[in-house]
């Protein structure tokens, strides 16, 4: 019996410490196969997956980038463990919705053409686009790489492409970038000026809203000759013609020019060609010298210098002067130097002259030292004026100088230079003056007489320039000025409250079309002229077409719009110019119209040439309900005849300028 139970006991034993001998065992393998697998899976680049053993199974967990890197993963673990023993708990990250792309559009134009490179929504008019574009480009190339995507258009998008279209028909060396709701610009303009104006225009076009960023830059123009002119005479100190390489050089000059007597608003061009480094210091010497004597003028034609001295001033002065030149001028520098002397009265001294008037009409007389070169003068002239606009008889005098014909050759020159002025040529002096709508002009004409002359050769200058004669600006007339704003309210009429001078909510339309057609107009003396129909009474329609003109004006100045030299006056039922006895006639008489007082402009103190007479340029206006309207009865308001709110007349068509009736002419108060 003892026996038994001993066997039973070790039986027992030994079946325990099997049982621990196989699960030591067996959590020894699954250590061992979850280390291998992490192993494998970190070193081939899945270290997302997790992994955990369950006796012979491997659990492998976690969000998977994509299903091929799950499917990648899962290969790696049954290469090292037997795939019926793997539990794949993995999940694969959610493929996001695909969104639209970025817009954009690059314009880059040249001399050569105009080149579209960019991704554009599908919808956008490609044909219209490059119908559009190719009207910019007078015959050049227009190059179309663009590509499309259908997707919605982005807020913005459009409002910036139609600016940019728009911006590069005045822009011949640009490149425009569009993005959805911001255009960014970059071009090369001529001159500053013209930079100036672009930078003015882009500004004022901007679309609220947009964000709009540029960068325009003016290249220096060449000059040549590097020429500077500085006079003082009784008329006082100024340049004919000034020139500087850098800004420096222009404020070293324009403050020798200052100390000199010079005043005002001075210029000097910064161009390239500048003949010596040393251009300021030696002009600036001249000009200084020029101030000491208190007269003469100094010429600078690159390195050549012509000092002309009148006989006023004294001879110690002068030498001195000159001494002080020839002493501290820079070698490269060479001068020459004239003092007049005192002479007797001449009878009568040889001239030949020539005019030019605002039809562009040629006159010409004097004197000329044969028929030869009367022939040669005439055939000029009519080859560079027109053959029609060249009139005038010369007088054949061989007792003139031999450069007689090069002196009128070259007066003849400049006058193209101007729009009216005239010439007068004599053995002693070359007068040129007038006006010209070139602001380089007077530089200009002193650097070709100089080259044509010398620059020892006496010019008298007096070029005025006028902004208004200027192609570059295209600066509108007083008479244009009118009839473009009418033509404004021809097609969009301004509309008020009934029996109100409160513009309605649709008068903003034709308010910011106003604002837009008033540009380069400032300078103008214009009045905003209200206009009622005949019901009512009429000095309340009298008020009201006062109050209505007031309206606009105060509408336009909140709109930025400069109104210094706008007035508004209200003429009631007095100017009708439609029957008051129909619906339409009244309507039509309901307006408002702008009327050009003065055909000379105000803030530049420039005269025009042969100004034309004052003119008006009526509109039909926008206006609004019956002007019966502010009739009272009984202290209360009669608006019976306003029921609705005017629209412009389909079959009136824009009134052209007219001369204000005599008796209404406001333009003497």
């Amino acid at each position: 019996m003892r026996s038994k139970i001993l066997t039973a006991t070790a039986f027992g034993a030994a079946l325990v410490c099997a049982a621990l001998v196989a699960g030591g065992s067996a959590t020894v393998i699954e250590k061992r196969t979850q280390s291998e697998v992490r192993v494998a899976l970190e070193t081939s680049g899945h270290g997302w997956a997790k992994v955990a053993t369950d006796g012979l199974q491997v659990q492998i967990s976690g969000t998977a980038p994509s299903e091929a890197e799950r499917l990648r993963t899962m290969a790696v673990v049954s290469g090292i463990v037997d795939a019926t023993r793997i539990r794949d708990n993995t999940d694969v990250t959610k493929i996001a919705d695909l969104t639209a792309p970025d817009f954009s559009l690059e314009i880059l134009r040249n001399d050569d053409g105009i080149s579209l490179i960019g991704l554009v929504p599908s919808s956008t008019d490609r044909k219209a686009l490059m119908d559009e574009v190719s009207s910019f480009t007078q015959g050049g190339e227009v190059v179309d790489m663009l590509d499309e995507a259908d997707y919605p258009v982005p807020d913005g998008w459009n409002t910036a492409y139609q600016f940019a279209v728009d911006t590069l028909a005045s822009l011949p060396h640009s490149k425009i970038s569009v993005e959805a709701g911001k255009v960014s610009v970059t071009a090369i303009t001529s001159s500053k000026r013209e930079k100036s104006d672009i930078e003015t225009a882009l500004t004022r076009r901007k679309p609220d809203g947009l964000d709009l960023s540029y960068n325009i830059s003016a290249p220096r123009p060449v000059i040549t000759p590097f020429t500077l002119r500085f006079i003082k005479d009784e008329q006082g100190a100024r340049f004919d013609a000034c020139s500087a390489d850098t800004d420096r050089a222009k404020t070293k000059i324009l403050a020798a020019a200052k100390a000199a007597g010079a005043s005002g608003d001075l210029g000097c061009t910064v161009g390239m060609g500048v003949p010596s480094t040393d251009w300021a210091d030696a002009t600036a010497m001249g000009i200084a010298a020029v101030g000491q004597m208190g007269a003469g003028t100094i010429t600078y034609s690159d390195t050549d210098i012509a000092l002309d001295v009148p006989a006023s001033v004294s001879n110690d002065a002068f030498d001195q002067a000159v001494a002080d030149l020839e002493t501290n001028l820079p070698d490269v520098f060479s001068l020459q130097s004239v003092h007049e002397k005192p002479k007797q009265e001449q009878a009568q001294i040889a001239q030949f002259s020539a005019s030019r008037d605002a039809s562009g009409k040629i006159k010409i007389g004097g004197r000329v030292k044969d028929a030869t070169q009367r022939d040669m003068i005439e055939n000029y002239a009519r080859a560079q004026f027109g053959s029609k606009g060249v009139s005038g008889s010369t007088r054949v005098d061989d007792a003139l100088p031999a450069d007689w014909g090069v002196r009128t050759m070259a007066g003849l020159a400049a006058l193209d230079q101007l729009n009216t002025g005239q010439i007068t040529v004599r053995p002693d002096i070359l007068r040129v003056s007038g006006i010209s709508g070139n602001a380089q002009a007077s530089d200009e004409i002193s650097r070709s007489l100089s080259k044509a002359l010398g620059e020892a050769a006496r010019i008298d200058l007096s070029v005025r320039y006028d902004r208004r004669l200027d192609p570059v600006l295209g600066l509108p007339s007083g008479t244009e000025c009118a009839t473009r704003l009418n033509n404004v309210l021809a097609s969009q009429k301004i509309t008020f409250e009934p029996g109100s001078a409160k513009i309605d909510a649709a008068g903003a339309t034709p308010i910011a079309a106003l604002a837009k057609a008033y540009q380069n107009c400032e300078d103008y003396k214009l009045e905003v002229d209200g206009h009622t129909d005949s019901q009512g009474r009429d000095q309340m329609n009298l008020s009201l077409s006062q109050d209505r003109a007031n309206a606009v004006l105060q509408a336009l100045a909140d709109r930025g719009v400069s109104v210094r030299n706008l007035t508004a006056k209200g003429f009631g039922e007095t100017q009708p110019i439609a029957d008051n006895g129909t619906e339409a006639g009244r309507e039509a008489n309901r307006r408002i119209e702008f009327t050009l007082l003065d055909e000379q402009p105000l803030d530049t103190g420039e005269t025009l040439p042969e100004a034309t007479a004052t003119a008006t340029a009526p509109i039909v206006e926008e206006a609004a309900e019956g002007e019966a309207q502010a009739d009272q009865v009984g202290g209360t308001q009669d608006t019976s005849a306003d029921a609705a709110v005017s629209v412009a007349p389909a079959a009136q068509s824009p009134a052209k300028p007219k001369l204000r009736p005599a008796d209404l002419d406001t333009s003497k108060k």
